[in-house]
């Protein structure tokens, strides 16, 4: 039995739970949110319902980690921090060069911070986070998971770009998708659900949260994705635009007197998608409330069904087919009405929904007809698990 810290850090967040494996059981979870920022939140949830929180400033991922590893001891969660083997960080970006989860050391920390012009909110985050780890639990294994490398497999004529090969050969401009470790999880998660082996399974994942995105899975790998070079790309998503021709960037940047690329990329990211098509929120759950007196409430979550479909719909064609189809995150997870509309956008594939077993919210199940011609499931993701199990399998 070994206890093991799986962390997902951000750039003013960072999140946990500790787990003992192998059984695989959560013993704490918590976060630290606004973290600097003035009246950071420290919270702990541990035992039986017990929770723990304080609010004072967090300025550095150095004193993140120090409370955070206090609070294990304090609160009795652990008796040494030697009882901890192993901690495993979620990385978003880890270009070509980390194909799959790696023990992390100070060569190969130097490249993940390499990797920031890929993900320059997240790398350098997670990048301090695991320095501040080592530096408290020297000789501990610390591994990391990335959102990138379940990607990799993805075949030339899916990642690569119609423009010269030298820009992807000089500057690894190429998708990469996002998610990875989620679409990884549920992938399995299901094939086990149906009692199939991964590799005979062609499947649709559905990542549906704030971010979204949608990859199809051929031979038990990722064979193509929605999100590119950075998780801009894809279907609309709830701050984010999706899909947009290029040219029309340049054209809005003239229209808004923008010299900034940097100020464009921000509305694409944290100005349009639902919130800018609803001009109310880009939270689903209120669009559903008021789409029957706000056109632009139902022509937000038309946008969204259409999409999803779309991407969904091409996959099934690329691949030749399809097996199942699976849900998750917060969304896939809990809106069991954009779930029935997005099946039924699929209905010419000969998916159909059970309305009873599809009325259930974050429940693992079925939710296919029985006489629906491709399973559809609703699997609740657990990235911090994945990144537990990588954590034991690399450490031995």
């Amino acid at each position: 039995m070994s206890k093991i810290l799986a962390i997902n850090a951000g750039s003013s967040t960072l999140k946990w739970k500790l787990f003992i494996m192998p059984d695989e059981t959560v013993v704490a979870s918590g976060m630290v949110d606004r973290m600097g920022l003035p009246n950071s939140i420290f919270k702990v949830k541990y035992g039986d319902g017990q929770k723990y929180q304080v609010e004072q400033d967090i300025p550095t991922a150095d004193m993140a980690v120090d409370m955070l590893l206090k609070a294990l001891l304090d609160l009795k969660i652990i008796s040494d921090y030697r009882e901890i083997e192993g901690v495993g960080h979620r990385i978003v970006a880890g270009g070509e060069r980390f194909k799959e989860s790696e023990l992390l050391n100070a060569d190969s920390l130097k490249e993940v911070e390499a990797l920031a012009e890929y993900a320059p909110l997240h790398n350098p985050a997670e990048a301090n986070g695991i320095k501040a780890f080592m530096k408290l639990l020297p000789g501990v294994p610390e591994v990391g998971v990335f959102d990138t490398s379940f990607h990799t497999t993805m075949p030339k004529m899916n990642y690569l770009y119609s423009i010269k090969p030298e820009y992807y050969e000089k500057y690894g401009a190429r998708k990469y998708g996002a998610h990875g470790t989620s679409h990884r999880y549920v992938s399995h998660r299901a094939a086990e659900i149906l009692g199939k082996d991964l590799k005979d399974l062609k499947m649709v994942t559905m990542h549906l949260g704030s971010g979204v995105s949608i990859t199809a899975e051929k031979d038990g790998k990722s064979f193509d994705t929605s999100m590119g070079f950075t998780p801009l790309a894809g279907v609309t998503m709830s701050t984010r635009s999706g899909d947009i021709d290029p040219s029309l960037v340049a054209f809005l940047m003239q229209k808004l007197n923008l010299t900034d690329p940097e100020d464009m990329i921000h509305i694409l990211n944290n100005e349009s998608g639902l919130k800018a098509i609803s001009g109310l929120s880009p939270d689903m759950r209120e669009l559903e409330q008021t789409r029957t007196e706000r056109p632009a409430s139902q022509l937000a979550i038309d946008i969204f069904t259409n999409r999803v479909v779309k991407y969904v719909a091409g996959y099934i064609a690329e691949m030749g087919g399809v097996d199942a189809l699976v849900f998750t995150a917060g969304m896939g997870e809990g809106d069991k009405v954009e779930r029935k509309r997005i099946i039924d956008g699929l209905s010419v594939f000969g998916a159909k929904i059970d309305d009873e077993a599809n009325d259930v919210m974050g429940e693992e199940r079925i939710i296919s007809s029985a006489d629906s011609k491709v399973k559809v499931l609703l699997v609740p993701t657990n990235e911090e698990l994945m990144i537990a199990r990588d954590v034991v399998r690399l450490s031995k």
